[in-house]
């Protein structure tokens, strides 16, 4: 058996050591049917989906689009709800924008909890997204407050269903075969492990 010093030596012994590990994974691929770039579908469709959306949302908001017969933005500038009445205005409360990256931190911390011994590039980009999910407050509260209000359903649909595919009923109802690192508890787990992880910070 080689040791990682030995394929510095035998330069050929790793590239064929690379090439039976290339084979090896794919054929798992291939027996288990969980490429990575299926995971990633998904993402690729929901972010253009998203900026399609917030540009629509933000030319109906503005009257940069029009409509023969009725007006969307007099629509939007009355069809709001609560501390919101105008959709076409800026939330001046910050309550949409705030809770849009506070869910969209709740998300990253649910993700970062599941992984554990992360890769260095794996913590930095859960920085990055943190990042973005802060940067997302002041961008929300500099546009419409009917792309803020998108983008908070939007973020609180993605949380609901994180949440709702650890319930081991859930799973078994939509038949999604349980791992031995699932738990019976997750919400208990997921509160007491974001508990410890900022209570340890105190």
């Amino acid at each position: 058996m080689f040791s990682p010093f030995s394929f510095s030596l035998f330069p050929q012994s790793r590239l064929t050591y690379l090439k039976i590990l290339r084979r090896l994974v794919s054929e798992l691929y291939i027996r288990d049917n969980c490429h990575p770039f299926k995971a990633t579908v998904l993402v690729w469709i929901q972010i253009p989906m998203w900026i399609f959306m917030s540009v629509a949302l933000r030319n109906f908001s503005t009257g940069a689009a029009h409509s023969e017969g009725f007006s969307v933005q007099e629509q939007l500038a009355t069809g709001g709800v609560l501390w919101f009445p105008d959709l076409t205005a800026l939330d001046s409360t910050w309550i949409l924008p705030v809770s849009v990256g506070v869910i969209n931190l709740l998300i990253v911390e649910m993700f970062a909890l599941q992984k554990i011994g992360m890769s260095r590039f794996q913590t930095y980009i859960t920085y990055f997204v943190r990042a973005v999910s802060v940067l997302m407050i002041p961008i929300a509260a500099t546009v419409p407050s009917s792309i803020a209000l998108y983008w908070l359903c939007s973020s609180f649909m993605g949380l609901s269903q994180n949440l709702l595919l650890r319930s081991p009923r859930f799973r078994q109802l939509c038949r999604i075969p349980l791992t031995k690192s699932d738990s019976h508890t997750p919400y208990k787990d997921l509160f007491a492990a974001l508990h410890a992880k900022f209570s340890s910070r105190k």
